[in-house]
């Protein structure tokens, strides 16, 4: 239990990073073309970083109230937000 529970937070701490790298190229980005779209954007993935900050501090916090058969579950939310994020990053850049 306990490593599912380090690997879902180490996924969602690289979501964090990428979502950080976002943010920082849409307030470029913005700050260049004045496009209010990337205001949108740079919202989107703010709310993202604040989810995952609650979800690793969740881990840590509360990790004996998680049942077990439900971190595979949590695992694979997490790597298809991660796989999400990457993929937005790819096409930014």
């Amino acid at each position: 239990m306990e490593i599912l529970m380090e690997i879902n937070t180490i996924v969602s701490i690289a979501t964090i990073i990428i979502l950080s790298i976002l943010i920082y190229l849409y307030t470029k980005i913005y700050l260049k073309t004045r496009a209010t779209f990337t205001i949108g954007l740079m919202f989107f993935a703010g709310m993202l970083v604040i989810q995952n900050l609650i979800v690793v501090y969740a881990y840590f916090a509360m990790a004996p109230l998680y049942a077990e058969g439900l971190l595979p579950y949590f695992l694979l939310i997490h790597i298809a937000e991660l796989a999400g994020v990457a993929s937005l990053l790819r096409i930014t850049l």
